[in-house]
């Protein structure tokens, strides 16, 4: 089999300026990126956006991540909360689609009073917003455009680019940056914007015999919120409306004006089941942005941490899945080796979730070398366990008739919607940052490609049950080998004020995101973090319609997506 075309930076600009008619400039990474092909920065008008986006995505190039940010705040306004809640309220009051004059006075316009103040020291700036692409084989495309403060309007990416749809609308509710031309504008992060919009109101179908059944967002368990409305006839789903951002925390903004060290802990935390993956995200993108080469026992430590995370969540999972459709058998005994892994986290690293160990720099805290004897022996036993458990609920024919055929997400969807991690692996889409990208540890070690064709919930199964397999596989490796030496240095001095840096990580549920610009005195000036729970949350509400209300929970537990990292 032939080695796939590798796709330069020049052959980018090449394609770029046959789109757009000009040459284009392009900024590159710093020296932390392993090739200087890639990633690039190119800057665009909002008439040449869609032109330009259109270019790369030719090339089969697929949507990270759209972000927003202000280029009127000086760093040092950054970490004042007065600042900062004046500026939100500007952005609503400024770019609310509908709001009328009179809904935009009182506290709004004394918060654009203040947030015009506050730009004063950077005249001319207004917003921005990038919109970031992954090439395959290739660049990662940064395509940044300027958004005037008199005129926050751009035009909408999501009719090219479905993915893009909830950055969008979190962009809009955040900035007050508006896509004009948006097929919805709901509300999504701000439930209670200030100044008021219009209420919200879920989309359903309508017809004879067609009931609405909502759903949350309190739910019958120890889960986080979220509200579901179906439109159902009988039984039959015909669309699926979700809401979330219910637990939104306004984590982006609180690490604002912080230093480096002082906002790990928060990103980190952004949800309690994904810790080393939004750590190494965020310790990759300050690496990126010191220009820090960790050590390489911290490479390799930080595979055998993302395996173990990793490792726990499918084991987890599985056993949800067996819970989805009341098979007690399955969800008790994979209940108890995922709690056998947790214990083997706490014996590594002191924390059965694994916080407080990956760090800018490689680990804040070496590994336990008492966790590490027997850590091989005892992850095989663990997974020998799981796979003579996952045997017998295949062989039970009442357990996977309820899996086979539903929710089915095909393969043109998963890639038209974005679709990550296991969710796209089984509907035929290869995509895996551990093998595409491979950061820390990973260049060194190969990946075994896993993966199915049929898209239901079945082919999610397998799909975690053979990831599972490798990631034991994985740590049994390690654990016996990881270099002597170090497993820390210090990053250097501050990056450049207005520098930006963009890493990412395969999750056990995908490929998570962060988007990091440095402000003054190494302190952060934004921080965008896009989760694979927050990419897979529309394709999962795509796959419901068409199949009964009863499959709702196996099907949702199937993708198995978090709340408090897409709410942030």
């Amino acid at each position: 089999m032939s080695e796939p075309t590798t796709i330069t930076a020049r052959a980018i600009r090449e394609r770029l300026a046959a789109a757009l008619g000009h040459a284009v400039s392009v900024s590159g990474p710093g020296k932390a990126a392993a090739r200087a092909d890639d990633e690039m920065l190119v800057m665009v008008t909002r008439e040449e956006f869609a032109a330009a986006v259109t270019a790369i995505r030719d090339t089969g190039a697929r949507h990270v991540m759209l972000v927003g940010f202000d280029l009127r705040r000086p760093a040092s306004t950054s970490g004042s909360s007065a600042a900062r809640a004046a500026e939100a309220r500007s952005a609503a009051a400024a770019g609310g689609a509908g709001a009328s004059a009179a809904a935009a006075g009182g506290a709004g316009a004394e918060a654009k009073s203040a947030a015009e103040a506050a730009s004063a020291a950077r005249p001319g700036a207004g917003l921005a917003i990038e919109e970031v692409l992954a090439v395959p084989n290739g660049p990662i495309v940064r395509l940044r455009v300027e958004i005037p403060p008199d005129d926050r309007t751009y035009p909408s990416l999501t009719p090219l680019v479905p993915a893009a749809q909830w950055d969008e609308r979190e962009c809009h509710d955040l900035h007050g940056i508006v896509p004009a031309g948006h097929p919805d504008l709901r509300p999504l992060v701000i439930h209670e914007p200030d100044p008021p919009a219009a209420p919200y109101k879920s989309f359903v179908a309508h017809g004879s015999g067609v009931y609405q059944l909502p759903v949350g967002p309190i739910h019958a368990g120890v889960i986080e919120p979220g509200h579901f409305r179906f439109s159902a006839v009988g039984e039959s789903v015909l669309y699926l409306d979700a809401r979330l951002f219910y637990t939104h925390r306004g984590l982006e903004r609180f690490v604002e004006g912080r230093t480096f060290a002082e906002a790990l802990p928060i990103v980190e935390r952004a949800c309690g089941v994904c810790t080393v993956t939004h750590a190494t995200v965020y310790s990759r993108a300050v690496e990126q942005l010191t220009d820090t080469e960790i050590p390489p026992r911290a490479r390799a430590a930080r595979v055998l941490l993302a395996e173990m995370e990793r490792l726990y969540n499918h084991v987890g999972d599985l056993g949800n899945m067996c819970a989805g459709v009341g098979f007690n058998f399955g969800t008790s005994r994979l209940g108890w080796q995922k709690e056998r892994l947790l214990r083997l986290n706490e014996a590594l690293t002191g924390h059965r979730y694994l916080m407080g160990v990956v760090a800018p720099g490689g680990l804040r805290l070496d590994l336990e070398k008492r966790g590490l004897v027997g850590l091989g022996a005892a992850v095989a036993e663990i997974e020998h366990e799981v796979r003579s458990i996952v045997r017998l609920l295949v062989r039970s024919d009442s357990f996977m008739s309820r899996l086979h055929g539903t929710g089915i997400l095909t393969r043109a969807e998963a890639l038209r919607l974005g679709a990550l991690g296991v969710a796209a692996r089984a509907s035929g889409l290869p995509d895996d940052l551990r093998r595409d990208r491979p950061a820390d540890g990973y260049a060194d070690i190969e990946v075994p490609q896993i993966g199915s064709a049929t898209g239901d919930v079945a082919a999610r199964f397998h799909v975690r049950a053979q990831e599972a397999a490798v990631s034991a596989a994985l740590i049994k490796e390690l654990a016996g080998s990881l270099p002597a030496g170090p497993a820390m240095v210090v990053p250097p001095g501050g990056p450049r004020s207005g520098s930006v840096a963009l890493a990412g990580a395969e999750g056990p549920r995908g490929a998570s995101w962060l988007w990091l610009m440095a402000g003054a005195d190494g302190r952060i000036e934004r921080l965008h973090l896009r989760s694979a729970s927050y990419a897979n949350w529309p394709v999962l509400a795509s796959v419901v319609p068409g199949n009964l209300v009863p499959d709702f929970p196996l099907i949702n537990k199937s993708f198995e997506l978090c709340y408090a990292c897409t709410d942030r």
